[in-house]
């Protein structure tokens, strides 16, 4: 019996003329398309499916007990993800507007945890915009300040490297001063941003 998984979940599916690999992968790639969804990982009978092993992969017969596995990501699941992230952002700038007065109460940890969701969120957000480029016609035109998400985050990296600098020396009139006046108000624009998608 030839096995269906989406995203972990057993789903019934009819084959119709279907005879390799290649052919189930090909309607599946239709189906996504009609359903605003995209395929980000494919694994047949557990061996992962590289862009370099997909042509030989797809010439080989489909077995009795052929098992598929799909990673999908769909237009609404990039959105709720950016709609969570605008939250997360938009706590997050309250805090680095905060590290001054932090740092100057003896609050290290807090600013310390400040940091590493910054750095984590920051992550989060390049792995959802990565997403969000499979769906070009849906997402091109959302920009941060006006800026593309590339340029933005362009004009992000030296402030974030200053900042990681700032750090390393322990400099806590720089930590403080990029966090509030440089960081913090560049939160809020994502936040803004992600909040009108």
């Amino acid at each position: 019996m030839i096995s269906f998984y989406i995203n972990g979940d057993k789903v019934e599916v009819q084959l119709e003329n279907e005879k390799t690999v290649g052919d189930v992968l090909h309607s599946f790639e239709l189906t996504c398309e009609e359903n605003n969804a995209a395929v980000i990982g494919i694994t047949v009978d557990g061996k992962a499916i590289t862009a370099e092993s997909f042509d030989e992969e797809s010439q080989k017969e489909l077995g009795k007990d052929t098992k598929f596995e799909f990673s999908v990501v769909t237009i609404q699941s990039i959105k709720d993800a950016f709609a969570q992230l605008s939250i997360l952002f938009d706590s997050l700038s309250e805090r680095m507007e905060g590290v001054p007065l932090d740092l100057q109460a003896g609050k290290n940890n807090d600013v310390s945890q400040s940091i590493k969701e910054l750095a984590d969120s920051i992550d989060q957000f390049c792995h959802v915009a990565a997403l969000a480029s499979l769906f070009p016609q849906t997402f091109k035109n959302t920009t941060i300040d006006n800026m593309n998400f590339k340029d933005f985050f362009s004009d992000f990296s030296p402030i974030l490297l200053d900042f990681e600098q700032a750090l390393q020396n322990n400099d806590t009139v720089l930590i403080g001063d990029l966090s509030e006046y440089e960081i913090c108000p560049r939160l809020r624009s994502i936040s803004e941003a992600l909040k009108n998608i």
